[in-house]
């Protein structure tokens, strides 16, 4: 299984919650484009909040593949390539053999740019399962549903969704009933997040994870 991790804007939790995916499901992990922060960056995030200090997991299963871009400027990719002096070419992003579950987290929301002509969006592939990452602020509910509401608009759908954040029951039971998607659990505003407090989230979403394999969405 495929999981593809999007959020409604930058900073809504995305690596957290996908480091929670990677854990659930022992998966392997793959961020296809980071922009900026290269010395920690959301690959080194996931590792570490997984108690992974190397390229592979001690127990082996979980591994950690290369970005195909990597960038210096911590900015829209477009705008990052165009400083290191390159073109993002979607043909040179090149999904990794695994014949384990794949998690594979997008930058910031699914319109993004990548270049003049490309966005996020563009790296999604029919077979993946779209999980969106949904964090409760002013504006929260009408970028939910724009997000969900475009995807669907490519012809794909979204397979689950995850809140991020303080509690909101309001805000989640419009996005839930207007979308009917399903709910794969919430990250509350924890104090801190390490490999014990990833690992608990990873028990409770991991039934609702593992559901998606049998889904046709």
């Amino acid at each position: 299984m495929k999981i593809f991790v999007t959020g409604i804007s930058t900073d809504v939790g995305k690596t957290i919650a996908s480091a929670i995916i990677v854990e659930a499901l022992e998966a392997d992990y793959w961020k296809p484009i980071q922009a900026g922060d290269l010395e920690n960056s959301d690959s080194d995030k996931v590792k570490k909040l997984l108690g992974c200090p190397t390229e592979q997991s001690p127990s082996a299963k979980s591994q950690f593949y290369p970005n195909a871009y990597k960038l210096n400027t911590p900015a829209s990719p477009h705008l990052a390539a165009e400083i290191d002096g390159i073109t993002i070419d979607l043909k040179k992003i090149v999904e990794p053999k695994t014949d384990n579950h794949l998690v594979i987290e997008g930058a910031g929301g699914i319109f993004v740019p990548l270049n003049e002509s490309e966005t996020i969006i563009d790296l999604i592939q029919p077979d993946y399962k779209i999980i969106v990452v949904s964090r409760h602020y002013l504006g929260s509910i009408n970028h939910t549903l724009l997000t969900i509401e475009a995807i669907r608009n490519q012809g794909l759908q979204v397979s689950g969704i995850i809140f991020s954040g303080s509690e909101n029951k309001s805000t989640e039971s419009i996005v839930l009933n207007k979308t009917g998607i399903k709910l794969i659990g919430r990250i509350d505003q924890e104090p801190y997040f390490d490999q014990n407090v990833i690992k608990e989230y990873a028990d409770l979403f991991r039934d609702n994870l593992l559901e998606l394999q049998e889904s046709k969405i």
